[in-house]
């Protein structure tokens, strides 16, 4: 039981940051689906070539598409007016004596296509298309959001590696601790004659045991864990994957079998060599 408690305390350790590392990825992705180009449009063009424009820009593989649909929304001039108007409390069209605006679709780039490079391309592509005007974006803004999805990466990479370190050495030493009462048991067995490999069968088969029922009460401890945030915590389920979240229980359950194997495949070793007065 002291076993697979420890064993189950240091995976919910590694299961919380696997839970963090899961909504951190789809955060960003949230981040990045929410870029947009503003394709400004000629002016009096007819409802025939917009169609043609949605069609055209539609179709293209940067485009983020959403239940199979791309996502792209025509904002029209009058539209336009309205909502800065809205803004700014000034009707703009009283002193001018006509909407200077223009009819813009606006594009919500889809992944792979977010770095700046990518982006730079995607305008110079989209200002060759027959009437478009001019393409934009706020290109500070992009680099500002993959300059720090990069640091955040990374730091978030360097913390995941010291945690499964600590959380390897935890096991080990626990399953170095539990075997340390089994020594003169595997030495009565060495003296009757039994192999190594027959000792150490028993000891792994079990260790095997010990990492599954541990990875199985640590992943049952963290669904609680986030069925409970998901109630106080408003909108939290939609920076949920289930697939992740799937691949982040089973994972603890397969890094517990094993961590626990070759914890105990090492400390077998270890004890088999020993001689009596080392065992003393």
């Amino acid at each position: 039981m002291s076993v697979t408690f420890s064993i189950t305390l240091a995976l919910i350790v590694i299961g919380l940051f696997g839970l963090l590392a899961v909504h951190a990825n789809k955060l960003t992705n949230i981040i990045k689906e929410n870029i947009e180009i503003q394709v400004f449009l000629n002016k009096n063009i007819s409802s025939t070539e917009l169609s043609k424009l949605n069609l055209t820009l539609g179709s293209k593989p940067y485009v983020l598409n959403k239940e199979g649909s791309p996502s792209i929304a025509l904002v029209t001039k009058e539209v336009a007016a309205k909502q800065f108007m809205e803004d700014t409390g000034e009707d703009f069209t009283e002193f001018l004596g006509d909407n200077p605006l223009r009819d813009l679709y606006v594009l919500r780039v889809g992944a792979g296509y977010h770095s700046a490079d990518s982006l730079a391309k995607i305008k110079k592509e989209l200002q060759t298309v027959r009437g478009v005007y001019e393409v934009t974006y706020v290109e500070s803004l992009v680099e500002s959001i993959n300059k720090n999805l990069t640091k955040l990466g990374a730091l978030l990479g360097g913390f995941a590696l010291i945690l499964v370190i600590v959380v390897v050495v935890l096991i080990n030493n626990t399953i170095k601790l539990a075997l340390f009462s089994q020594r003169f048991l595997i030495r009565s067995m060495q003296l009757v004659g039994a192999t190594s490999s027959f000792i150490r069968r028993p000891f792994l088969v079990r260790s095997l045991g010990y990492g599954f029922i541990g990875g199985l009460l640590s992943s049952g401890l963290l669904i609680g864990i986030l069925y409970y945030a998901n109630k106080r915590i408003e909108d939290l389920d939609q920076l949920q994957d289930k697939q992740s979240l799937i691949f982040v229980f089973v994972g603890l359950i397969f890094m517990g079998m094993i961590v626990t194997y070759l914890s105990t495949f090492g400390a077998m070793k270890k004890y088999l060599k020993m001689s009596l007065d080392q065992l003393y």
